[in-house]
């Protein structure tokens, strides 16, 4: 049960019916986390624009997955977690590997690197440090690759903060 009304584009208006609309006309139908965000264009538009921007990212998506399952368990955001670990089985990453990322670590030490400087960027970026990212590039991340955990990052707190707000939860998951 989420704390805002669905909104559709016959029920939304301005700018959040004009951007409902469009995605209805491209995709069907939109999920409960973009119909609830309607209620502020400037969250939606942001969100899309930013999403769109990350799906041109240089960091591999096995790695950006695993971020993202770190951040959103620092977070707190079961619906996005859910959706990170579905999404890095669905790229090949095995379940200890989405185990230790949930743990915010890796069994390889590059991407043990990387997402120890995202949980930063997520907790302490001033504390970031010329030397963390020297031994990034040591690890071969391109300073691309490295800008782009800030934005992997920055959807995150978005995506996560916004559900927690509007109260949307996982399904609850059948009994086996």
């Amino acid at each position: 049960m989420s704390r805002f009304a669905r909104l559709t584009p016959a029920t939304a208006v301005g700018a959040s019916r004009d951007l409902l609309s469009d995605l209805v006309s491209r995709h069907g139908q939109v999920g409960d986390m973009v119909s609830l965000m309607a209620h502020s264009p400037a969250v939606l538009n942001g969100y899309l624009q930013l999403s769109r921007a990350m799906k041109r990212a240089k960091l591999n998506r096995k790695i950006s997955e695993r971020i993202s399952i770190a951040v959103q368990v620092q977070q707190g955001c079961g619906l996005c977690l859910d959706s990170h670990v579905s999404a890095a089985r669905a790229h090949g990453v095995d379940a200890e590997e989405i185990e230790l990322a949930r743990a915010g670590t890796s069994s390889d030490p590059a991407i043990a690197a990387i997402i120890t400087l995202a949980l930063q960027i997520y907790r302490q970026p001033a504390a970031i440090t010329d030397e963390q990212i020297n031994a990034l590039r040591g690890h071969g991340y391109s300073d691309r690759e490295i800008a782009d955990v800030v934005g992997i990052v920055s959807l995150n707190i978005l995506t996560g903060a916004f559900n927690l707000v509007a109260g949307l939860r996982p399904l609850p998951q059948p009994v086996p």
